[in-house]
């Protein structure tokens, strides 16, 4: 009687733990076990005890765990390193592109970056024609642009010295100052009363590498300048999904437009390549 109880009992068990896994099953067998060894008088014990160790031996090698080795793979560890920062081609299709924007006035906006970058290239960071160059330097006064000569009379006293004559406009000293330090030549001037001295540097190792980190600046600026004419440019062409262009259209002008601009910017690198090119290679 008591082991049909402990049979039923067990059956609960078992039903309840339906969904688990072998070694559930395996721990209610032992208390099955435990449960009808109790029940069982002195004499039973001993057969109880060797039908249920045939029992567990049948058990474990039904429900015996078997062991897995599973080896997994970091996402993108397969791609090759020289894929690596690959920037996309594009070529650029004006067709596709003039369906959005005005190509012309794209290409002029880029362009005039690249022509004023060469300008100041040849004007402020010439080794040959410092002298010669300040007298185009563009001053910015009372709202206007203005070149220097217009507002000082440069007099070349010797090879090693420059003055400007402030005299007729004294009231634009100030902008002078700032538009000789911000020129990229390196230049230092000296002011008395409505003169300034300027000493032409003795061209040296050191003043090369200063002119070249000046051209470095001059092309970072251009480069921004650039971007920014293409990020004006895809907004526009964004803003125009509200009035009915196609995203896919919206996606492929704006790639064009980034081709554009980063023919523009190649330019700009040639033209800092030479320039560096032109003030480090007569280094001793």
């Amino acid at each position: 009687m008591t082991l049909s109880y402990a049979r039923v009992f067990m059956q609960l068990i078992n039903s309840s733990f339906a969904a688990s896994s072998p070694r559930l099953r395996f721990c209610s067998k032992c208390i099955q076990n435990r449960f009808i060894h109790n029940s069982l008088t002195p004499g039973k014990r001993s057969l109880a005890i060797n039908i249920t160790q045939e029992k567990h031996s049948e058990f474990l090698s039904i429900y015996s765990p078997v062991w897995m080795i599973q080896r997994s793979y970091a996402k993108g560890r397969d791609k090759k390193k020289s894929d690596k920062g690959k920037k996309k081609s594009v070529a650029i299709d004006e067709t596709v592109l003039n369906e959005v924007v005005d190509v012309d006035k794209l290409r002029s906006q880029m362009q005039k970056h690249v022509d004023n970058l060469q300008e100041d290239y040849i004007k402020n960071l010439s080794l040959r024609s410092t002298s010669g160059a300040i007298e185009q330097l563009k001053v910015k006064f009372e709202g206007n642009d203005y070149v220097l000569q217009d507002l000082a009379q440069v007099i070349r006293q010797n090879p090693k010295s420059i003055i400007l004559n402030m005299a007729s406009f004294p009231t634009a000293i100030p902008a002078v100052l700032e538009a000789i330090s911000k020129s990229g030549m390196n230049l230092n001037s000296q002011q008395d009363g409505t003169k300034l001295f300027i000493p032409v540097p003795k061209v040296t190792k050191e003043l090369r590498e200063q002119l070249a980190k000046n051209a470095k600046a001059l092309f970072i600026k251009c480069r921004d300048n650039i971007k920014d004419v293409q990020n004006k440019h895809i907004k526009t062409v964004r803003s125009k999904e509200k009035d009915g262009i196609s995203q896919d259209l919206s996606r492929t002008v704006c790639e064009q437009i980034t081709a554009v601009c980063d023919t523009y910017v190649a330019q700009a690198e040639k033209i800092l390549a030479m320039k560096e090119a032109e003030l480090k290679g007569n280094q001793n």
